[in-house]
């Protein structure tokens, strides 16, 4: 004989099952009790047995429907589980990251083609931070800048940094030749996050005297790389996360020696969600192409 019950029917019956009452069952389901009704009758016909004992206030289940229910109950549960699965195959799982601006721009967003043809079924949700003064953002991952290895949560090191004197061209020609004179002729940049880096630079180099003409602090490291291209200044620039601005020619280092720091970049992981387990396909993506590729 061809059965023809339909999942709503079989899920009718199921709730039916659980709380004995067709009202009940109709509440739950957004149905009416005679649509209830409808179906479980329509179950009974196909099967040909008695499924519930219908009294005026309740109903009861029949032993023949206390031995259906009890053999349907775990293929309807399995088959439920079944259908989550594929639906969270069909839609995309979001994962989001937070990260300093400058790095977002020049490394991460340039790279982001080579993730989305890998995985174009994970949609990304990317914040930036200006400043590391910032108040962190709650993502699944972060990537930040700091002078020590955070030791609160699991932390890779992706690759350290300097900081590196430049101007745009035309102002190089002008300043070129001038050696650290140059520093009292136009204005010093910086983030304002590091306002004393040029008195430290000027330390490292054991400069006797330093007198810039003017210090002007921005409030991000991509304000200061372009007000350095527009020629306000010579800015301390991070390197090697400021590469493509050299090799653009778009800036010039002015002089060879860099600020030392034990700033780096890394990455943190923030406790596993097993929900997503995607999280770790993106944390093997960002190791594989900027750990220590600089």
């Amino acid at each position: 004989m061809a059965i023809h019950s339909s999942m709503r029917g079989l899920r009718c019956f199921c709730v039916a099952a659980d709380c004995l009452s067709f009202k009940e069952t109709a509440r739950q389901l957004y149905l009416t009790p005679s649509a209830v009704s409808h179906q479980i009758k329509q179950l009974e016909s196909e099967l040909g047995l008695d499924l519930f004992l219908r009294q005026t206030r309740s109903v009861e289940l029949t032993a023949q429907g206390k031995a259906f229910y009890q053999a349907l109950l775990p293929l309807m549960r399995e088959l439920e589980q079944t259908l989550r699965t594929f639906s969270l195959q069909k839609n995309p799982t979001e994962i989001s990251i937070s990260m300093p601006e400058f790095f977002a721009s020049e490394l991460f967003v340039p790279k982001l083609v080579g993730w989305s043809e890998q995985h174009p079924d994970i949609n990304l949700k990317v914040e930036t931070i200006k400043s590391r003064q910032d108040p962190a953002k709650h993502t699944d991952l972060q990537i930040l800048l700091a002078s020590a290895k955070p030791t609160d949560k699991i932390a890779h090191e992706l690759f350290p940094i300097s900081y590196v004197p430049a101007c745009n061209p035309a102002l190089y020609q002008q300043l070129d030749g001038l050696g650290f004179e140059a520093l009292t002729k136009v204005p010093c940049l910086v983030h304002q996050a590091r306002p004393w880096s040029w008195h430290q630079w000027a330390e490292q180099l054991e400069l006797e005297v330093f007198t810039p003409k003017q210090v002007i602090q921005l409030d991000s490291m991509f304000s200061v790389a372009r007000a350095a291209q527009q020629g306000l200044g010579i800015a301390l620039v991070p390197w090697p996360i400021s590469h493509s601005w050299f090799a653009s020619g778009s800036l010039k280092r002015l002089f060879s020696e860099e600020l030392e720091s034990r700033d780096k970049y890394y990455l943190v992981q923030h406790e596993t969600d097993p929900n997503k387990p995607q999280i770790q396909l993106l944390v093997n993506w960002i190791l594989q192409s900027f750990q220590r590729a600089f």
